[in-house]
């Protein structure tokens, strides 16, 4: 059974709160500091040769800044993650460096999104630290397309690659009673945030979404030259536009 509308609806939600992670209202030339290039992110970014041949790609950008969707998803039953999602909603574009992609499965089961956005070290680690909140702090969320589909999805704290510190949920839910399974994982490589979202139907499998988490995680801190967790910038920026 395809049920597409819920899950992109899922996914956009996700790759809004990516967005919501580092808002960037500063634009990289007001920092100070250099940011690795949106090519730069884009290079970094989860591909079907790093999956395998039972993915493809749905979608891969670069941009200055992040855009999901004209209307971004509405999410309900959690504050916290609301108001960070709203705040990015209403807030105006910026010139920070962004990119993000979409990998489906068979019949988009399951389907794995990735986003990579750079900003100011300070605003990214208080960003960090408002979603790793959030995501402490939420029990249930709810997720609407803008139709009479939604979804209410538990959620569960976990540590989903080998940084206990880096936040990551596990949300369950079910949509006219199929089960609808999801892995949220955020990380911070110096001046690069990554969201990591793992969605899929009929099955709770946790160990193919962690394994692919740390496969993504690997390749930034190989391609960015920056360890997971690190506050450090990555030393790909010092020649930008190439792969350290």
């Amino acid at each position: 059974m395809s049920l597409p509308r819920p899950l992109h609806a899922l996914t956009a939600a996700a790759l809004v709160a990516a967005a919501a992670l580092g808002p960037a209202h500063l634009a990289s030339a007001e920092t100070g500091q250099e940011l690795p290039s949106s090519d730069q992110l884009k290079s970094a970014l989860l591909t079907v040769d790093d999956l395998g041949p039972a993915y493809t790609a749905a979608s891969a950008s670069a941009s200055a800044s992040p855009s999901p969707s004209g209307n971004p998803t509405p999410v309900t039953g959690c504050a916290a993650l609301s108001t960070l999602i709203g705040t990015h909603a209403t807030m105006p574009g910026s010139s920070n460096p962004h990119a993000s992609t979409e990998l489906d499965g068979a019949a988009g089961n399951p389907m794995v999104t990735q986003s990579l956005g750079a900003e100011d070290q300070a605003k990214l680690a208080d960003d960090f630290k408002l979603l790793a909140d959030a995501f402490k702090t939420c029990h249930t969320v709810t997720f609407s397309a803008g139709t009479n589909a939604t979804a209410t999805f538990t959620v569960t704290p976990i540590t989903l690659g080998d940084r206990p510190d880096a936040p990551a949920v596990r949300l369950d839910g079910t949509i006219d009673g199929v089960q609808l399974n999801a892995y949220l994982g955020v990380e911070r490589f110096g001046t690069v945030g990554m969201i990591y979202g793992f969605f899929q139907r009929q099955s709770s499998d946790t160990q193919t979404a962690a394994i692919q988490y740390r496969t993504a995680v690997a390749k930034v801190e190989r391609l960015l030259g920056a360890p997971a967790g690190s506050t450090t910038p990555p030393r790909a920026t010092v020649t930008r536009g190439r792969s350290a």
